[in-house]
């Protein structure tokens, strides 16, 4: 089994959710006593939040590579970042260390792929939502185009992430909202929906909506997974 890397703690709560996940796909493929050789090196939210907030994405790029190299040295063997937004710096991860990057857009793009579907509504931060590093990888790997919510409604959806859901608050009226966003882009030519911040399944679930729903995290960690067994269990 070889040993995953996690950069984790953007939040925490969606880190914790990770680690649940990939020890739950260890022991499911290979035994109830089987878990996940994973080390997890954990960030501050509150600077990576206020470094996306000023712009200083430099500074946030260098936080996540100085993590890929403790990760590295720890032993490590490949390299896995909880979060969606900040794969904006997946440059200055794959440029600091050896090691395999795991791109959640890729597990992502590969499961609606498979269920042959192309039009996709795009729920994440702001930045995940409005800038093209994740919208176009998905388009030139995958062919999955992305729609996007409106201004007002993308102002809403961030809004909730940073405010509630990275704090632990799950809201019955935050989640009629994302309900509602979903049904309109329904209606619009969606044919599922990429829930494309790592805490967004804390609210969302599949009952809610009309669509399917691509939970980014628990396909990421699946991904992890796969890196970590290869062959075999030992």
């Amino acid at each position: 089994m070889r040993t995953i890397g996690l950069i984790g703690g953007m939040s925490w709560e969606s880190s914790l959710l990770y680690y649940q996940w990939i020890n739950r796909g260890i022991r499911d493929r290979c035994g109830p006593l089987y878990s996940a050789r994973l080390l997890l090196d954990s960030l501050n939210f509150q600077e990576i939040a206020a470094w996306q907030r000023e712009g200083d994405w430099d500074a946030a790029g260098e936080a996540l590579a100085a993590s890929a190299r403790r990760l590295e040295a720890g032993g490590a063997e490949c390299i896995v970042l909880a979060t969606n937004t900040m794969h904006k710096m997946a440059d200055a991860i794959t440029a600091a260390t050896r090691l395999p990057f795991i791109h959640i857009a890729d597990p992502t793009g590969a499961a609606i792929a498979a269920q042959g579907l192309h039009t996709v509504l795009l729920l994440g931060t702001e930045f995940t939502m409005a800038e093209n590093f994740y919208r176009d990888r998905l388009q030139q790997e995958f062919n999955v185009h992305c729609l996007v919510p409106s201004r007002a409604q993308r102002t809403d959806v961030h809004r909730i992430i940073y405010d509630e859901l990275c704090a632990g608050v799950i809201n019955e009226a935050s989640r009629e909202i994302y309900r509602a966003i979903v049904e309109e882009a329904a209606a619009n030519g969606a044919q599922g929906v990429i829930l494309g911040c790592t805490e967004i399944g804390l609210l969302l679930r599949q009952d809610d909506v009309s669509l399917p729903l691509f939970n980014t995290a628990a396909l990421h960690a699946e991904a992890a997974v796969a890196f970590a067994l290869g062959e075999s269990c030992l």
